[in-house]
């Protein structure tokens, strides 16, 4: 049995107690939130699936991932950064969750900045510190930060985010599908992330400085919800 699969194993039998261990989002270990707001994220593996899946995907899907922060009301180094946007996308050298799953965590994840172009320069300094506080549970690299127009959308139902070449269609609730005993895998990559998990109706990521492009279509590898830290 390969040790992803002896995790997986593991794992569903014990899943009750990590579901009670991890229920608790990281916004609320923070006591003074200082910048708060709508979060997106999509990945290239499902963190929502059966066993079977998910020892499919485990050591070979899941490299990367697109991460949307939009900042309802906040501050950075006495930097106000109300209503602006910043997007990360993530490209590493193994599963971005694995570490979760007591596997292997990625050595190395190339990381590309978009900060929103409404943004002052010390506003733009600011979102990439959120950003880079927000991530810092992972060996990152940040390759280079590009001032864009980010349009961020979130309804009841569903968020949309493009920023670059990096673009995001989720849907904000999932249909709960007990078959090949499917459960939640993983947690939101971001620090302070409260959010249910979300239906990837499209990731798309088409720049070059990742080294890596990639596309997603109707999978359930999305996050949907908000972010405090």
């Amino acid at each position: 049995m390969t040790r992803v699969a002896l995790t997986l194993a593991m794992m569903l039998t014990a899943a009750p107690t990590l579901a009670a261990d991890s229920a608790t989002p990281a916004a609320a270990r923070t006591t003074t939130p200082t910048v708060s707001g709508t979060y997106v994220e999509a990945r290239t593996a499902e963190v929502f699936a059966g066993g079977c899946i998910m020892n499919s995907e485990a050591e070979t899907m899941g490299r990367q991932a697109v991460l949307a922060w939009r900042v309802d009301k906040g501050q950075v180094g006495g930097v106000n950064i109300d209503g602006l946007a910043v997007v990360a996308a993530l490209s590493g050298t193994h599963n971005l969750g694995m570490r979760e799953m007591g596997g292997e965590a990625p050595t190395l994840v190339k990381t590309l900045l978009y900060v929103d172009d409404r943004a002052t320069t010390a506003q733009r300094e600011a979102l990439v510190s959120m950003a880079k506080t927000a991530i810092g549970d992972l060996a990152f690299r940040v390759v280079d930060v590009q001032a864009v127009p980010i349009a961020f959308e979130r309804t009841h139902h569903a968020a949309a985010v493009l920023a670059g070449d990096a673009q995001l269609q989720v849907e904000a609730h999932i249909h709960h599908d007990p078959s090949c005993g499917a459960m939640q895998w993983f947690h939101p990559l971001s620090r302070g992330a409260e959010a249910e998990v979300g239906l990837t109706r499209n990731q798309t990521f088409t720049g070059q400085a990742l080294g890596s492009r990639w596309q997603q279509i109707d999978k359930r590898s999305a996050f949907v919800g908000t972010f405090a830290f």
